[in-house]
């Protein structure tokens, strides 16, 4: 138990690996939280990032309106362009596919 020295008591020890316990139970699942949203921020900063992407490639004449998917890192990208609209513009849409089942899409217009 105490020894005469400098030791530590058994309940000393007991109760700081308590301490710990309770603050990893606590921190563990805002880091899961916190990985989850880094990941969605990426997808969409990614997906963006394609948008914006294919607007200047068909800007600078690059590119024809045709549909596309991009795979980057196991996560499908799909670029589609719309119907134009009766003012002329015509719409690029990027979809994100992951292994999540909820999907994204982020749209922008193209007027010619």
């Amino acid at each position: 138990m105490l020894r005469k020295g400098n030791g530590f008591f058994l309940l000393e020890l007991l109760l700081s690996l308590s301490a710990w316990l309770m603050l990893s139970l606590f921190l563990i699942p805002e880091l899961i939280f916190l990985r989850e949203q880094s990941k969605k921020a990426q997808l969409e900063r990614e997906s963006l990032q394609l948008l914006y992407e294919e607007l200047w490639a068909k800007e600078a004449g690059n590119v024809s309106f045709s549909n596309y998917t991009v795979v980057k890192g196991g996560t499908h990208f799909q670029i589609f362009w719309g119907e134009p609209s009766p003012s002329g513009q015509k719409e690029v849409c990027v979809q994100v596919e992951d292994v999540e089942p909820n999907e994204k899409k982020f749209c922008e217009f193209f007027q010619p």
